[in-house]
Formats: structure tokens, C-alpha cells, sequence
């Protein structure tokens, strides 16, 4: 089973708490992919998630999940991880 990132930061917008997992220095490419939100709305209704590609592996993995502001940002943080858990656990 892979180990899930802590949360870095978490960052509250206009529409939407930002939960980092990762810096998005590490990444070549950040991408918001379709079937990355089509699971982060399985968890929260209108949640988005970038994926980066990693300048060393090349492989794809969680950047950061952006979660509708109305849930609170304690409540995002719970659920952006549920989400990270759902995609790479």
C-alpha cells in the first residue's frame, strides 16, 4: 500500500480551500485531469485535483486538492485526504 503525503499547507480562496500535499517544485507538469475530479466528487461535490509529474520518477501523483470553500476548512482537509487515499492508497 502506498503511504499517503501529509498535508503542507492549506490555503482558503474565494471558491475553494486549497489543500497542498507536495510542493509543485517537485513537478515538471501540473495537470487537472478529468477522472482525478470525476473521484475527488465522489468524496465532495464540485472538488477538483492537480496531479503533478515528477521531475525525477516521471510518474503521476497528487499535487493538491481543491475543495469547495463552503465545507470549512477543517472538513477540506479531512475530505482532500480522503480523496488523496482514494487515488493513490
Amino acid at each position: 500500500m502506498a503511504t499517503i503525503p501529509e498535508i503542507e499547507t492549506t490555503d482558503v480562496g474565494e471558491e475553494f480551500v486549497h489543500v497542498r500535499f507536495r510542493d509543485p517544485d517537485e513537478f515538471d507538469e501540473i495537470r487537472t485531469p478529468d477522472w482525478a475530479a470525476d473521484v475527488a466528487r465522489s468524496v465532495s461535490a464540485g472538488s477538483e485535483v492537480r496531479t503533478g509529474r515528477r521531475r525525477e520518477e516521471g510518474d503521476w501523483v497528487v499535487q493538491s486538492v481543491l475543495v469547495k470553500k463552503t465545507v470549512g476548512e477543517s472538513k477540506a482537509r479531512e475530505q482532500a485526504r480522503k480523496i488523496v487515499e482514494k487515488i493513490e492508497g
